[in-house]
């Protein structure tokens, strides 16, 4: 992959897969015409590398250094893989690549070792939901189903992917159980605040066997502790 450094970043820091970049970009054709543009579009992305849809555009990124302005050129097979999407442009392809901010992630979580199934010793509800406490809590009050809650959670298709981690992000999320996945709903209020519990949610219980959407499908694993009830 032909690169080319037009401004000298500042610092030696470079961004990880994880981590969150904010950045400008252009893409141009063989022939010099302008394909995309953030700019034109109005205002920098903001993404993590491993987000990024071209492989050549995420290992780019994360060689340059906060305030880098780099080009690189890519074949169309390095840009749109052995099937590349309808009207994908064919020949080289030249990305302007501006690094505004390079924002440190935490690392993501590891899979667990039972993500495929609940062990034996975990509690099972009538409903189907199985769950196991990761560390105890240190409050006594458990949330209603009306309650708003502060949690970190983190998710995985029992495969081992990870597909969604408010731990990654390095914040909490809040919401209310009657707005969220039924196993959630449950799961939650049989928590206290402090406690970190793994939860094994079926299918119909998640959002079903092939909700589309991008959401994931079938049973699910989640960690999640309850950092609060509010």
């Amino acid at each position: 992959m032909p690169t080319q450094v037009v401004t000298k970043g500042k610092g030696s820091t470079t961004a990880g897969e994880n981590d969150q970049v904010t950045m400008h970009y252009a893409v141009w054709l063989a022939d010099g015409n302008l394909l995309e543009s953030s700019k034109m579009k109005g205002q920098p992305i903001v993404v993590s590398p491993n987000k990024l849809p071209i492989a050549g555009w995420s290992e780019a990124v994360q060689l340059m250094a906060k305030g880098e302005k780099r080009l690189i050129w890519l074949s169309s097979q390095q840009a749109f893989g052995d099937n590349p999407p309808p009207g994908a442009p064919e020949g080289t392809v030249c990305f302007e690549i501006d690094l505004l901010d390079v924002k440190s992630m935490p690392a993501p979580p590891a899979t667990p070792s039972d993500v495929a199934a609940a062990p034996a010793d975990a509690e099972k509800t009538a409903s189907g939901l199985a769950s196991k406490v990761i560390k105890k809590g240190t409050g006594s009050e458990k949330p209603k189903a009306s309650s708003t809650v502060e949690v970190h959670y983190s998710g995985w298709t029992l495969d081992g992917k990870l597909f969604d981690s408010s731990v990654a992000r390095g914040e909490t999320t809040s919401f209310g159980l009657n707005q969220v996945i039924p196993g959630w709903t449950e799961g939650l209020q049989l928590m206290v605040e402090g406690e970190k519990r793994r939860f094994w949610i079926p299918a119909d219980l998640a959002y079903g066997e092939n909700p589309g959407g991008g959401r994931p499908g079938g049973m699910l694993c989640f960690d999640v502790e309850l950092v609060k009830i509010k």
